[in-house]
């Protein structure tokens, strides 16, 4: 797997698998066009997790002395989007059975700081003070008409110190992350198998 190749070490991860109707190649499309802007406004529980997220960082924020960094209010934010430079920036794909992004950043204490970066110079970023995110979309055929799709999540800090704060701060996050990956192969495959009533009724 292009996972395995990019972050064969990791700290902490998180997978969830979903079986979606249609074959690899009509999913993969919908998982990259899907809009992930719309998850939170959609699913109440996003929106939840969402919300206390916001309001821990402005306390932290306020804490410190420091102005909140703003909402990302971008209208649309879809995978296939995802360029080789910037925040979140795509890693690697192999239609239709791959897609891997990422990012490096700060993102544990209340604060969250992302690194402007290359997909190119990921894999060599080792930076103190930070760690790497990888994501994985993995397709396979499930039968004759239908896909399983693999997500999953790894972390790795870069420095015994981070390690240690980002630990802490996993083990209360990594039930949030599951609900938010899991949200958004339940808006992907709602409409999936709206698109199949038709031809099976």
């Amino acid at each position: 797997m292009i996972l395995d190749r990019l972050l064969p070490q990791f700290d902490a991860t998180v997978a969830v698998h979903r079986v979606l109707d249609g074959d690899p190649d009509a999913v993969y499309r919908a998982l990259t066009t899907a809009d992930l802007a719309e998850l939170p406004r959609s699913n109440p529980a996003v929106r939840a997790l969402f919300a206390i997220r916001s309001a821990a960082e402005r306390l932290a924020c306020a804490l410190r002395g420091r102005s909140a960094p703003a909402a990302d209010a971008r209208a649309q934010l879809r995978l296939a989007d995802l360029t080789a430079h910037g925040e979140w920036v795509k890693l690697a794909e192999d239609p239709p059975h791959e897609l891997v992004y990422g990012a490096v950043g700060h993102f544990w204490g209340g604060e969250t700081a992302w690194e402007t970066i290359d997909a190119a110079a990921f894999a060599g970023f080792d930076r103190p003070g930070y760690a790497k995110i990888v994501c994985g979309l993995s397709l396979r055929p499930y039968g004759d008409a239908r896909t399983l799709v693999s997500y999953e999540a790894r972390t790795q800090a870069l420095d015994p110190a981070s390690r240690t704060a980002f630990l802490r701060y996993w083990r209360i996050v990594k039930p949030g992350a599951a609900i938010v990956m899991a949200g958004f192969l339940r808006a992907v495959a709602d409409p999936l198998r709206a698109a199949r009533v038709p031809a099976d009724g």
